[in-house]
């Protein structure tokens, strides 16, 4: 009987291909755009999470995510130190000046001013290079999708100068940061040479990093903080949440990839459901005949439920493969980086197109099952 689902299913090639085109078109848009949301919901903390030396990020009660910050005072980092519980407790700058090569091409960059004596929040993934270069004067750490932005198509090396703010700096390594939201360079310089980058003001320290001494629990190390400074302490995973959040409640990008994904569904559920519908009608006299030979219903329920999983598993699998080549092709480039198909991505669209091919069978399944036997010998 399984040979028999199969052949009435590849009998009818139009329909055939239509289902499995059906399935594989909702699975690579499904999987592609939940892919692509993910990836750029996670730039928007990533600079956060590159930060591997702080638990706890303090920062104005204002302050609601990494791009948006307000100064704090000098006296705030030795009231954070004064804590019980805290391990150490170090500034951190963060502007956005511009960078000038000396062949003209310039761009904003995202600059990231760290602790003179431990470089505290100092990148460890480094292409070439040593972060502790940053010890020397007039020295920074680029990324290399930023060097790549100033010095496009010249191969990677150190020792390069750029302009900032009228103060000449060199090149002392390249690190591979995390993609950020917004593809600026990022920029490490200790936090006295990054001050001379933006004008002077009053204020400059957007941050306090804190590490915990061991065996303090991190919320009640945050809980601490804020009761005993006024300001606000979150996680490193809390304040990349934080960052999500707000591109999640403050911009149209949910909107606009919710409205794609809303159409895979409706392209998956819709189209493949009414194709498979339709062609299960076709073949009422054939399964009207089986039932007349003694086929038993569960038989022929097995059957339908056979040549759905069937159309399902090919489309999902061709779906998935598409979805895999084009991250393959476009998450190379420095513009995508960090964007790949996600394997929570693919499980979940996985139980989503079962669910499609179930709810796509009932109708038939029931057309069949009231079908009378009798109604094949009819002219």
């Amino acid at each position: 009987m399984n040979f028999v689902a199969l052949r009435m299913l590849t009998g009818d090639r139009v329909k055939y291909l239509g289902l499995i085109f059906a399935i594989a078109f909702s699975t690579f848009l499904l999987e592609n755009q939940t892919s692509i949301f993910a990836g750029i919901m996670r730039r928007t903390g990533s600079q956060v999470g590159d930060v591997t030396d702080a638990e706890v990020w303090v920062m104005d009660p204002a302050t609601r995510y990494f791009e948006e910050t307000k100064a704090l005072k000098d006296t705030d980092l030795l009231r954070v130190r004064g804590i019980p519980g805290v391990g150490y407790a170090v500034r951190l700058f963060k502007g956005q000046p511009v960078a000038r090569t000396p062949e003209g091409r310039f761009s904003a960059a995202v600059v990231l001013g760290l602790d003179d004596a431990t470089l505290v929040g100092a990148p460890r993934r480094m292409v070439l290079g040593t972060w502790e270069s940053l010890r020397e004067p007039d020295s920074i750490v680029i990324d290399r999708a930023g060097y790549l932005l100033l010095f496009p198509g010249e191969p990677l090396e150190l020792g390069r100068t750029l302009e900032m703010n009228d103060h000449r700096v060199r090149v002392v390594g390249i690190s591979e940061a995390s993609a950020p939201f917004a593809t600026f360079p990022i920029i490490h310089a200790r936090y006295s040479e990054a001050l001379n980058f933006l004008g002077r003001e009053r204020s400059q320290m957007a941050f306090v990093l804190v590490r915990g001494e061991p065996g303090v629990p991190l919320d009640e190390l945050t809980r601490r903080i804020r009761e005993g400074t006024g300001l606000k302490a979150r996680t490193t995973d809390e304040f990349r949440w934080d960052c999500i959040r707000h591109y999640l409640e403050n911009t149209g990008i949910p909107v606009n990839f919710g409205i794609t994904i809303g159409i895979a569904l409706i392209v998956g559920l819709v189209v493949s459901g009414q194709t498979f519908y339709l062609f299960t009608v076709e073949n009422l006299r054939q399964f009207g005949a089986l039932k007349a030979i003694g086929v038993t219903n569960l038989r022929l329920v097995g059957m339908i439920l056979l040549q759905a999983f069937t159309v399902g598993f090919i489309g999902y699998a061709l779906g998935t493969g598409m979805a895999a080549t084009f991250f393959e092709v476009f998450g190379t480039k420095t513009a995508t980086r960090g964007i790949v198909l996600l394997w929570q991505s693919a499980a979940g669209v996985a139980v989503l197109m079962f669910l499609v091919v179930v709810a796509a069978s009932l109708l038939s399944i029931r057309r069949v099952l009231v079908l009378e036997p009798a109604a094949v010998f009819r002219g």
